[in-house]
């Protein structure tokens, strides 16, 4: 498989759950490292330079959050936190941490290796480019600053454009109010959640289905915000150009 390169290293005391998630991700095409405590955890991260790290939070001689500072300290690789707990509180302090996502306990097998999947595109992705990004029937290329849906132009405002950019460079991962507030308004707003709030449904109006019902994008309660979208590539731009000149078919069904 194309992504057996790719090196995950799952910190988890517990030998049952590490046995459930190395056949999970080796089932994949992952390559799996294991840790069964905090020291043992950053051993193996400066050994492996693994691709992503899985983070329990509860471990034997040292909290989670500690891993994912002291990693922190000298990589930028993404951190998924699965852990049992489920306070907002802690949530927050993981992500402070410098965790890049938070799945709970009992987890969802599909909905774990979608995120580590998102997670795998962030870091590989070029910091430089502005992605081309499709929500159902209608894209969205953050570089022209140009949105286009069955009916024609789509009109974003520039904070609306780049309320998506700071969405979309984490690339499916949660990002929290604070931090999307400081990026696009800037440092004197973060308190301003309720802002935050009416940009949001804003585009939601603008770019989802239903907005009632997002698909892509998504609130992740009392932390911050999630964008999934699909990332338009050159192929696909290629290919939809190639049928500009077809015959009109009918456009019933706009829903993705």
């Amino acid at each position: 498989m194309t992504r057996a390169t790719h090196q995950i290293l799952l910190v988890e005391d517990e030998p049952a759950i590490r046995r459930v998630l190395r056949v999970l991700f080796e089932s994949e095409g992952y390559k799996v490292i294991e840790a069964a405590t905090a020291a043992r955890a950053q051993i193996e991260a400066r050994a492996h330079k693994p691709d992503l790290l899985l983070v329990d939070l509860g471990l034997p001689d040292a909290e989670g959050l500690e891993v994912i500072r002291r990693t922190r300290a000298w990589s930028s690789v993404p951190v998924i936190v699965l852990s049992a707990r489920t306070m907002e509180e802690q949530k927050i302090a993981a992500l402070d941490a410098g965790a890049d996502d938070y799945v709970t306990k009992p987890f969802s097998a599909p909905e774990l290796v979608a995120r580590v999947r998102a997670g795998l595109r962030r870091n590989a992705r070029d910091p430089r480019r502005s992605p081309r990004l499709r929500f159902g029937a209608i894209s969205v290329d953050l570089g022209a600053r140009q949105a286009q849906g069955p009916d024609g132009a789509i009109h974003l405002t520039p904070l609306e454009y780049r309320l998506l950019e700071c969405l979309a460079r984490q690339g499916g991962m949660v990002v929290q109010q604070r931090r999307l507030l400081r990026e696009v308004w800037g440092p004197d707003r973060v308190e301003d959640a309720r802002g935050l709030r009416v940009f949001i449904s804003s585009l939601r109006t603008k770019l989802e289905a239903d907005p009632r019902r997002p698909r892509h994008l998504l609130t992740e309660t009392g932390i911050g915000y999630r964008l999934c979208a699909e990332e338009i590539t050159d192929g696909d731009a290629a290919a939809r150009g190639a049928q500009v000149h077809e015959p009109a078919v009918d456009p019933g069904g706009d829903d993705p």
